[in-house]
């Protein structure tokens, strides 16, 4: 396909895509951006396809499209190519409608580097093998470069000098007893690699102290350590005879009274694009895109191989090309809808990631209920949300993002997390940084901190956020017998304020209200956000981390909408030396006062590892809620409809809760 081919195909406004302005890339599309750029003078015979992503037109581009105001926007893509042998990385915007690139930036290495290639983690353990040094440092420990297997990861910002401008990568090695062996059961400690992987040498070695590999194996899926399975469990069946309540057509959702648009990213995995609720025959936004912007993976333990232990697994590691091919039955029961996921690969073509993303409805429960003393009536329906997931393996952990929408108009992010604790020879009784979980083994402290990037669009682009929290009265005339209490909002103006922490003994919410709509009541309409209260970044302010990921220091930030600000930690987050990000994003101090705003937040689990999460750790959970507040004049769910009541014993029911209890059966 030539430049010329791929401008006579393209239609008016879009080419090739089919899904409008917003539409993820197709293969078709990923296969003309990979001519364009072979054509280009930016393209060696070493050079790879570090990212391509759809570059995404100005909201107000995309919105007046919308409305019938002019012609699409122009169709673009971003890319991301670095040479493998010189190091030498760009950044360019390519224009499928024109079939040219548009821009280039060339990078050199003190804004960060590009992600981590999947080709640069398979070369690590050629690499170290040809270095006498490292074979004879796991000689000592009784390895060899055939019994070991090589754990690339990123490296951070340290101020190491001979690593200024290059693209290094940290490594760390585990035992492999036999091919089959889980190899983070057997940690060979002390020893680590700082390599340099365009020039193929080791720039240092840290060889601290010669530490007892862990004997103990951790193959949980032996059906030895696994044991006898367990015979109690009766199946649950989940069945919907009528089919479910969606309906899909290409990447548009509909769902009772909700719609939105689902996409896909290498980056960001799973992105939800204009999300809408239709209230009385009115179709309202709420979120113009909702995509999980970043994941820092902190590490406590200041070992000497282990001290610069932070992973950017989004930034550093585009976590959505690891997404998991699901399976119904096992990933997901019940009704599932999937959609695929068309990515680049490092060459550039198309790779089709199947049933990436799963699309279901779950039971949830009792939506509202009462029995009403003085008329007798006895009401009750039930709960029910869509589910929409998708899974990715990062290294040794497997994370799951769920978004869920409900009937009420209540959209919750949950974040599961699973898989395999990265782990390191235990120094014994006492050590302050790691949790012992199996004899010898060590795990250390860590935390998992998302930050999830929320386009706002409620009721439409003039959105401000108040903070709301309860406030204690003091005993006054007001008050004599000290019972009362209220709450009390603060607005947040600017940018300069828009770092916020939670507080749950104040209830501290954050509501996004339009400026300029009002509910029945007079009141702004809006949304409220929820967090979840978790630690913060807990490595010290000063600290080389706390500069890269000054995200994770606040539970909420506030921005005025720009396109291109789009990654928490900032667009090139591997060795970035910090200051990136948010806090660019913020120095200019815009308005974030009935204007076009974008809230970045920030949660997750703290986490000590118990022995229970060896050799397999069960799913742990963080999530947080966005419900409306005076967004409906009163409760949108008074029109659901009751369920036909199922007598207790009718075990022939599967899938059937009683009508008035709010257990349900969840899908996942």
């Amino acid at each position: 396909m030539t430049i010329t081919d791929i401008t006579d195909i393209a239609t008016e406004g879009f080419p090739l895509g089919a899904a409008g302005p917003l539409g993820n890339l197709t293969a078709a599309e990923f296969t003309a951006i990979r001519q364009i750029v072979l054509a280009s003078p930016i393209m060696t015979e070493s050079t790879r396809f570090a990212y391509v992503g759809l570059a995404e037109p100005h909201k107000r581009e995309v919105l007046a499209f919308q409305r019938g105001e002019g012609p699409g926007p122009e169709r673009r893509a971003r890319v991301m190519l670095l040479d493998m042998k010189t190091g030498h990385s760009t950044d360019s915007i390519v224009s499928l409608t024109a079939g040219a690139v548009l821009s280039t930036n060339v990078l050199d290495g003190s804004e960060g580097q590009l992600p981590i290639l999947i080709e640069e983690f398979d070369a690590i353990g050629p690499i170290v093998a040809e270095h006498p040094e490292w074979v004879e440092a796991l000689a000592k420990r009784g390895c060899t470069v055939d019994n070991v297997m090589c754990v690339p990861l990123s490296a951070g910002s340290y101020g190491f000098e001979e690593e200024e401008g290059r693209r290094i990568v940290r490594v760390l090695a585990f035992r492999q007893d036999y091919p089959g062996d889980h190899v983070w059961a057997h940690p060979v400690d002390g020893l680590c690699a700082y390599v340099d992987v365009a020039a193929r040498k080791i720039t240092r070695l840290i060889d601290h102290e010669v530490m007892a590999i862990p004997a103990e194996g951790g193959n949980f899926d032996d059906p030895e350590v696994q044991g006898p399975p367990m015979a109690t469990l009766k199946p649950i069946v989940i069945t919907q005879p009528e089919g479910p309540s969606f309906t899909v057509e290409g990447e548009d959702v509909t769902w009772a009274n909700w719609k939105f648009k689902v996409g896909f990213d290498a980056r960001e995995g799973l992105v939800l694009r204009q999300l809408s609720f239709t209230d009385e025959g009115e179709e309202r936004p709420v979120i113009y895109r909702a995509s999980v912007s970043e994941m820092l993976v902190p590490y406590g333990d200041p070992s000497p191989v282990r001290f610069w232990q932070n992973y950017f697994d989004t930034g550093e590691y585009l976590f959505g090309r690891f997404t998991n091919s699901l399976t119904l039955g096992c990933d997901c029961l019940g009704e599932i809808h999937y959609f695929d996921c068309v990515l680049s690969d490092e060459l550039g073509n198309p790779f089709t990631i199947e049933n990436g993303i799963c699309m279901h409805e779950e039971d949830f429960g009792t939506l509202w209920k009462h029995s009403d003393m003085f008329t007798g009536s006895n009401e009750v329906r039930r709960q029910r949300r869509l589910v929409i997931s998708f899974f990715t393996t990062v290294g040794n952990y497997d994370y799951g993002f769920y978004w869920y929408l409900y009937l009420d108009g209540t959209i919750e992010c949950e974040a599961k997390l699973t898989g395999v604790l990265f782990t390191a020879s235990h120094p014994g009784e006492g050590h302050p940084y790691q949790s012992e979980v199996a004899p010898g083994l060590g795990a250390p402290y860590h935390q998992h901190l998302f930050n999830v990037r929320l386009d706002m669009m409620v009721d439409g682009i003039s959105n401000a956020v108040d903070e709301v929290e309860a406030v204690r009265l003091p005993i006054s005339s007001e008050n004599p017998y000290g019972g009362a209490f209220t709450n009390k909002s603060t607005r947040i103006t600017s940018e300069a304020d828009g770092g916020r922490l939670a507080n749950s003994a104040t209830a501290r919410a954050w509501h996004i209200v339009n400026t300029e709509k009002k509910n029945r009541l007079g009141k702004n309409t809006g949304y409220v956000l929820y967090p979840s209260e978790s630690p913060t970044l807990l490595a010290h302010a000063e600290s080389g981390i706390a500069k890269r990921a000054d995200f994770a220091t606040k539970h909420l930030w506030v921005t005025q909408y720009e396109p291109t600000e789009l990654y928490a930690a900032g667009d090139f987050v591997h060795q970035n030396p910090g200051g990136d990000g948010l806090p660019r994003y913020m120095a200019a101090d815009r308005s974030v006062d009935g204007e076009d705003i974008v809230l970045w937040h920030t949660f997750g689990p703290t986490h000590f590892p118990r022995p229970e999460d060896w050799p397999v750790m069960p799913t742990d959970y963080a999530k947080f809620t966005l419900k409306p507040h005076g967004f409906f004049g009163r409760n949108p769910t008074l029109n659901v409809p009751a369920n036909e009541p199922v007598h207790s014993c009718d075990h022939g029911s599967a899938g059937h809760g009683h009508t008035d209890h709010e257990h349900g059966a969840h899908g996942h």
